[in-house]
């Protein structure tokens, strides 16, 4: 089938994120992984595509597009420290870009995946240094900035505090000091009061934001 690609509009009007630099285009490689792992038809791929190389010319996310794409989700919110994090969930292989690969992958887990296969995905928002495990310094991060997003006026600090000390209490299974990607999964899975109430802000902010992209 060779390459699939799509002409690239240059013009000025197309802002500077969304110029062109070494435009990243679909290879066979990738067709076969994704018709793979999502269990679409190489033609349904293609279609997705085609639609993503409309908003995204140059075939891949990159930081400012994704600001952008934050701020027609939530204008007038500030988006800018939470979406750091689900930035770095899409971003699988860490640089600095997100391509369609990684975002069909991320986004047929997300909406078609098991529970589990969900659960690992938003991992990776709380496991801010990818080291495979959430630290309480972590979690109070994720929560002070997911509130600063969610502008909620009952957020004071020591109500964050509780909410991050209740759940890391509830995830800390072996009470080792970090949580694991186990420990978190069965955490959520057991509906656990203050590990869901934070899985599910993660989830809307995600729903919400996967509509525009």
């Amino acid at each position: 089938m060779g390459n699939t690609q799509a002409k690239v509009d240059s013009s000025p009007l197309v802002p500077g994120c969304l110029q062109p630099v070494e435009a990243s285009f679909l290879t066979d490689d990738d067709m076969d992984y994704i018709a793979t792992n999502t269990a679409m038809s190489k033609e349904k791929v293609e279609n997705h595509y085609k639609e993503f190389l409309k908003r995204h010319p140059d075939g891949r996310i990159s930081r400012k597009s994704f600001h952008k794409l934050m701020k027609e989700c939530y204008p007038g919110a500030d988006t800018e420290k939470l979406e750091r994090h689900i930035f770095r969930m899409y971003d699988i292989n860490k640089d600095g870009d997100i391509d369609f690969r990684e975002f069909m992958t991320v986004l047929y887990i997300m909406s078609s995946g098991t529970l589990e296969d969900n659960l690992k995905q938003i991992f990776r928002v709380f496991d801010i240094n990818s080291d495979g495990s959430i630290s309480l310094k972590e979690l109070q991060k994720i929560v002070r900035d997911l509130f600063r997003f969610l502008e909620d006026e009952n957020a004071d600090k020591i109500s964050q505090e509780v909410l991050v000390n209740a759940a890391f209490k509830e995830m800390d299974e072996n009470h080792d000091g970090d949580i694991s990607l186990q420990e978190f999964i069965l955490a959520c899975l057991s509906h656990k009061k203050f590990s869901t109430m934070l899985t599910l802000k993660i989830i809307d902010v995600f729903i919400a934001e996967e509509n525009q992209m």
